[in-house]
């Protein structure tokens, strides 16, 4: 295991643990671990500047059901699923 993966678990089940749900355009915002990796990994904290990046960043649609939110330092691109939008990687953008 690399230095990302070792404390992962802890950090991953009590942010879990703590945060509320959260909505987007009255959808379900989910959050996945690959995510959570990638933004650990580009040393991005989350959850503070991924979250506000979701609330107050631009919203940008591409293909059938992907989306993006694009932030200052920041872009979460996603998938609309259902009622659901599932966040599948965070990168460094701008």
């Amino acid at each position: 295991l690399s230095q990302y993966d070792s404390n992962l678990y802890i950090y991953v089940y009590l942010c879990i643990y703590i945060m509320d749900e959260f909505y987007v355009q009255n959808r379900q915002v989910i959050v996945s671990v690959h995510a959570v990796k990638q933004a650990r990994k580009r040393n991005i904290a989350y959850p503070d500047q991924v979250y506000h990046t979701i609330k107050t960043g631009k919203v940008k649609k591409f293909g059938k059901h992907g989306i993006k939110f694009v932030g200052k330092s920041i872009i979460c691109v996603g998938e609309e699923i259902g009622q659901i939008i599932l966040i599948k990687t965070i990168e460094r953008g701008n």
